[in-house]
């Protein structure tokens, strides 16, 4: 697997999708190239597997990263399989999915590991990530996200009695991490959330198992066992107060726990800024209306015309083109696609074809598709602009 991936070159603009058949595989993978969707054939089927120990990778490290999954590319689209950290310890750092880019998806995914920041994506100045329909396992911050996060319809597993999620926003005050529909289970003690850093926690409509602990999401003060802080403690004590700028910002909707509610999860949200109603905190006003990946609408065609003998079609976004699309009029003639793929502008060949009307496009058994990370892979709107 780790030879087709790499097969792609780092400079790709196109969706590239690789389409991973049900069987273990038991390697590691790295994505240098933007644009990926590695796709599984079945979810418990296809199996992605390696044990991997950061300490031993620290020894003996390699060139294809400190997790199973190792992502540099920005626009990665991880769905339909099981990826799982095979090492086998519980606490010590065991990552799965690793990362420093921007709009990381993982849909329909079971993410494992027994040890900790399971799930690490870590570009904190811009990162961007969308999770949705997912199983994650792991121990202490093993959701641990730098930048902004939305989660939706997925269920966590607490393997020790620490923090399961964990958020870095410090990097700009709008950053937030939002937990939305998700069931939270762990050992008995587990604790939900935590932070070093300055972090915004939201949680709407989500459970939480019986096993809780009682205690809220707060930052991180060492010693851990709150007694006198030696030399070391004061020092990352300082450290962390460099990051820490905006205050406590946790906040909760509709959020219940089997055996009975404690009192710092009860409605709060009105307190957030901006007093946002619960149905206005959705994906894209997480990621501040720049970015969408539950839109379902493909890109449009806004402009078509003529140039130099060749029509020239402009979409509203990037698209990519698979097969051999071609361009027809109603008096039979066609003008083949040259070029464009991976931009906002496809080239069809020389024609006389009037640009602006009497064409339609036929996919002749390929596709045009948006580039941009989604949570669906989205078919272009090919209807032509009316004049």
């Amino acid at each position: 697997m780790q030879a087709a991936v790499a097969s792609i070159p780092k400079t790709n603009h196109e969706r590239m999708v690789v389409f991973i058949k049900d069987g273990v595989y038991r390697e590691k993978v790295r994505v240098d190239a933007s644009f990926v969707t590695l796709r599984g054939q079945s979810r418990k089927g296809t199996r992605i597997e390696f044990p991997q120990l950061a300490e031993e990778f620290d020894k003996t490290p390699d060139d294809l990263g400190r997790a199973v999954i190792n992502v540099n590319g920005d626009d990665f689209v991880l769905e339909n399989l099981t990826a799982e950290n095979t090492a086998g310890q519980i606490g010590p750092h065991a990552f799965t999915i690793y990362g420093k880019s921007d709009r990381t998806v993982i849909v329909d995914c079971d993410v494992l590991s027994d040890g900790a920041d399971t799930v690490s994506l870590w570009l904190g100045e811009r990162g961007r990530y969308y999770h949705a329909n997912c199983n994650f396992r792991g121990s202490v911050d093993f959701i641990c996200p730098r930048g902004w996060c939305y989660v939706t319809n997925c269920t966590f597993y607490e393997m020790k009695n620490t923090a399961a999620v964990w958020h870095d926003g410090s990097r700009g005050k709008d950053m937030k991490f939002v937990l939305r529909d998700c069931k939270l289970d762990g050992t008995n003690g587990w604790v939900l959330a935590r932070h070093h850093a300055d972090a915004q926690f939201y949680f709407l409509d989500c459970t939480f198992a019986k096993t809780m602990a009682d205690r809220l999401p707060k930052r991180v003060i060492y010693p851990l066992n709150d007694g006198t802080p030696s030399e070391v403690d004061l020092k990352k004590n300082a450290e962390n107060d460099k990051r820490n700028q905006w205050g406590e910002r946790c906040y909760f909707w509709n959020c219940h726990r089997d055996g009975g509610d404690f009192a710092w999860h009860s409605n709060n949200l009105a307190t957030a800024e901006g007093s946002p109603k619960p149905e206005q905190i959705n994906a894209a006003r997480t990621f501040a209306w720049k970015w969408n990946p539950e839109n379902k609408v493909g890109p449009k065609v806004q402009v078509s015309r003529l140039d130099a003998g060749q029509i020239k079609m402009h979409f509203s976004e990037a698209v990519t083109v698979k097969g051999k699309p071609r361009l027809q009029s109603k008096f039979g003639d066609i003008a083949d696609y040259i070029s464009g793929s991976g931009s906002e502008t496809l080239i069809f060949g020389l024609t006389k074809i009037d640009a602006s009307k009497d064409i339609w496009v036929d996919l002749n058994g390929g596709a045009i598709i948006a580039t941009e990370a989604s949570a669906v892979l989205r078919a272009a709107e090919l209807s032509l602009p009316v004049k």
